[in-house]
């Protein structure tokens, strides 16, 4: 079975057994919905979800068998994965790009060290030895991926990778040049 992480419980709500969840995961309308199967802990405890809610920036949901605080408080801090095979998507999980390196012109570009997500797109924070590139993570700039080869390959488009230039990434929506 090959677990794919889709968010961290950060604290119970209310008494009645409800969990709050951060998650960034693109899939969530598929994956939080009544009787799917949810992987919590370091011991990937299988729980089924009861209820989905949103609430505020939260993700709120209510497992299968749970009716009280007591029996939720030990999943505080834990992170959340489902069964690869347990979804299909159209694409690639993002978490499947991690780690993958990247080519441009032919060159080895750098590897991929995480994905964040600006509310219009996921871009890719491809690290090499001395700075991060950002590459918006569409069609338009990704050439092909090439998951045998643990390989990503991006379009040559003028301008895309400044050589002159870099970014640092220092935290989230914090950027310097150098």
């Amino acid at each position: 079975m090959e677990y794919i992480f889709v968010g961290e419980i950060i604290n119970t709500h209310g008494v009645k057994g409800e969990v709050r969840l951060i998650s960034d995961f693109k899939y969530k309308e598929q994956v939080f919905v009544k009787n799917f199967t949810l992987y919590v802990g370091r011991f990937k405890d299988e729980l089924k979800i009861k209820k989905y809610r949103r609430h505020k920036t939260y993700d709120m949901i209510t497992f299968e068998g749970i009716d009280n605080i007591n029996d939720v408080i030990m999943y505080k801090g834990d992170s959340v994965y489902i069964n690869k095979d347990d979804l299909v998507v159209d694409g690639l999980f993002n978490e499947q790009l991690i780690g993958l390196e990247v080519y441009f012109k032919n060159k080895r570009l750098g590897f991929i060290e995480h994905i964040v997500n600006n509310n219009a797109h996921d871009i890719l924070v491809v690290k090499d030895d001395s700075r991060n590139h950002l590459i918006p993570n569409l069609d338009e700039f990704i050439e092909k991926v090439d998951l045998d080869e643990k390989r990503v390959y991006i379009k040559e488009i003028e301008g895309l990778i400044n050589e002159d230039w870099c970014f640092n990434f220092i935290s989230i929506n914090v950027w310097w040049f150098c």
